[in-house]
């Protein structure tokens, strides 16, 4: 959320079509089948002016009745994917069972929103954030973060696939 606030008032100050944003996608998880990019959605939102700056993510105005009907079929939701939001998750997710990169899907996010900048992903390869907290098995950081609150003493960080990924284009 600080990156974006930062971007926001970058924006202001230079030319929109001047700015990259590389953004991290260590935190890129799977919710109900769909590939989510918190970070890249959190950058790209704030760039459309469209962003709840209250929480710092999501859309502003958004609402949240799919997730009680997610509930009866996957249990108690925790991390709260909005209505509206839930319409980038299924492009993204349908782009990338065509093949598509994400660099790609990026761009093309981007320009549906009529943004002026230029959002990369870190990588189109796989790369996951995993915390170790002590006498746990590493967990994947949303469910440390937003699940369990960033409680917990951590002993390790893990980037699984960073060894093997490639810069986005």
């Amino acid at each position: 959320m600080g990156a974006a606030k930062f971007i926001r008032g970058l924006v202001r100050r230079i030319d929109p079509e001047r700015l990259t944003v590389v953004v991290n996608t260590g935190d890129d998880e799977t919710f109900y089948g769909l590939h989510v990019s918190p970070d890249i959605d959190t950058v790209t939102y704030t760039l459309a002016g469209v962003v709840n700056r209250a929480q710092g993510w999501g859309l502003d105005g958004e609402s949240f009745n799919v997730l009680p009907s997610l509930a009866r079929f996957y249990g108690q939701p925790w991390f709260g994917l909005g209505d509206r939001d839930l319409a980038t998750h299924l492009y993204r997710t349908d782009r990338m069972h065509q093949g598509a990169p994400l660099s790609q899907i990026t761009a093309e996010v981007a320009r549906a929103f009529s943004i002026k900048s230029r959002i990369l992903p870190m990588s189109d390869d796989r790369v996951r954030t995993f915390v170790k907290l002590r006498g746990q098995s590493a967990i994947p950081f949303q469910e440390y973060f937003v699940h369990r609150r960033a409680r917990g003493v951590v002993e390790k960080i893990e980037l699984r696939g960073i060894r093997d990924a490639r810069p986005a284009p």
